[in-house]
């Protein structure tokens, strides 16, 4: 799915970007689709001059992102651009949080570390009254002669 590529996304800004989109437009627009693609987090950042002298940076995020360990290496799609602007040259980094699939063709088909599933228990059989049951050791067998 496209939504869920963050090289493709990160494409999509730049386009937008060159076209004359305002950056907060394209960013929540480019978050809006990989939220809608299947997404669990997404995160945008566009840094550069944005309409001032004076460079600086903006973040967009949406939805659940980690940032650390190993699922950060499963599970997080990465990209980055660069647009040159007639002001200068603007910065744009896409991270794309994909969900857990068993057949692997839109994420990784492992799950997170800390999900945890709920077993539902077993039905016991009421009891109306204690019972004691007797436990007889078993006698010791004559050794055959």
């Amino acid at each position: 799915h496209k939504g869920l590529s963050a090289a493709a996304q990160c494409e999509s800004i730049k386009a937008k970007l060159l076209s004359g989109f305002a950056v907060r437009r394209a960013a929540y627009g480019v978050m809006r689709t990989a939220m809608e693609g299947g997404a669990k987090g997404c995160e945008v950042i566009v840094s550069g001059k944005l309409r001032a002298a004076r460079a600086k940076a903006q973040k967009f995020t949406d939805g659940f992102m980690i940032h650390s360990g190993q699922p950060s290496k499963d599970f997080i799609d990465y990209a980055v651009r660069h647009v040159e602007m007639k002001q200068g040259v603007l910065g744009i980094k896409v991270k794309i949080m994909l969900p857990t699939d068993e057949r692997g063709v839109f994420g990784p088909k492992k799950t997170l570390p800390d999900a945890v599933t709920i077993i539902e228990p077993k039905d016991e059989d009421y009891i109306a009254h204690p019972v004691s049951e007797i436990i007889r050791a078993e006698e010791p067998v004559a050794a055959a002669a």
